[in-house]
Formats: structure tokens, sequence, C-alpha cells
């Protein structure tokens, strides 16, 4: 006689903005390249400055996360100095 297999209730969801395409697995943003996304850096680099209603990000408006500026910023900060003499 064998024994009855276990089923497992494992569940998978996938949403995609259809916007810009980001992904959530699971409730998960996650970036391209698969690695654990930020809502509020995808807000602050993408969806408030190019998203509009069809964005389902729920950080969307949130000034928290990473933004070009701050990218552009820190970028400066570390190129020396052109008027050094």
């Amino acid at each position: 006689m064998t024994d009855p297999k276990e089923l497992s209730n494992l569940t998978m969801s996938r949403k995609e903005c259809p916007k810009c395409g980001a992904t959530w697995i699971n409730g998960e943003h996650r970036w391209y390249t698969g690695a654990v996304g930020s809502e509020e850096d995808l807000a602050g680099l993408v969806c408030n400055k190019y998203a509009d209603s069809q964005c389902i990000n729920p950080m969307r408006g949130d000034e928290t996360g990473d933004t070009w500026e701050k990218r552009m910023a820190t970028i400066r900060g570390l190129s020396p100095d052109e008027e050094e003499s």
C-alpha cells in the first residue's frame, strides 16, 4: 500500500505594471535582475516622474526613496573638483 502524497498549497502571484513593466512576485517588488526591489526607490526613479493612473506601485508619490537627483549628487560628490590647481 502506498502513502498518500502530501499536497502543497504553494501559490505564486505575479503582477506587472502596465505603465513601466515593473514586476511584483508574491507581493514583493523585484528588479529586472530578479533582486528584491524597493517600491520607494521605484517611485523616486520612475513612478513619480512618468507614471499615470495605470501605475500599480503602492508607493507612487512617496519621496523617501532614491531619485536621479540623489544619484547625480552622489556622482558629483565622488568626482574630483574641476577647479583644483
